[in-house]
């Protein structure tokens, strides 16, 4: 359920056509909420079907001319609404630990290879969102809007930090544990 809310969060934060809110998920929401272009597509259909979105009227009517889409009262009601619904943890459902489990029983060929390859992602991944807080989240930004994005992506960077620490010694044990020869 939480894809229209994402969805409204982004056009609250700018009105745009389907293409710029695409663009928009892969920059920033699509961190820690993926979706397709198609489900965000079919989301903005269903959000103007029910009353939370409009499109904005354009200055000049043209063929092709991309919609622009605004959030209409009912949908920050909606949103509002959603934000204060409490909500329990997920339980973590990461498919390498299913696959390290499975290994256990099943044996392990390959897998040092792989935790390292998930390590590099990772690192890349705290890379870049260390580069967006340096770029983005200046100390003279203090807004609470400010504030609350930046929290968002602390987050996102201390899970990376988590996976990348967890990762290396993850390696480091599989390494010891085959006396020092790389397993993968």
């Amino acid at each position: 359920m939480s894809l229209p809310h994402a969805i409204l969060t982004a056009l609250l934060e700018k009105p745009s056509s389907g293409l710029e809110l695409t663009r928009r998920f892969d920059r920033s929401i699509g961190y820690f909420w993926p979706s397709t272009h198609q489900q965000i597509y079919r989301e903005l259909g269903k959000l103007e079907q029910a009353g939370h979105i409009r499109v904005l009227p354009a200055a000049q009517p043209a063929r092709g001319q991309k919609k622009e889409y605004e959030v209409l009262p009912a949908g920050r009601e909606a949103l509002t609404a959603w934000v204060s619904l409490p909500e329990d943890p997920r339980p973590v459902r990461d498919p390498l630990l299913l696959r390290m489990r499975a290994a256990a029983v099943v044996g392990a060929p390959g897998l040092a290879g792989e935790l390292r390859r998930h390590l590099l992602l990772h690192q890349e991944r705290l890379a870049e969102y260390l580069e967006i807080e340096k770029r983005d989240f200046p100390p003279e930004r203090t807004t609470e809007e400010d504030r609350l994005r930046r929290l968002v992506l602390r987050g996102g960077i201390d899970l990376e930090t988590f996976w990348t620490g967890w990762l290396t010694n993850a390696i480091d044990e599989l390494d010891g544990a085959s006396g020092g020869c790389p397993a993968g």
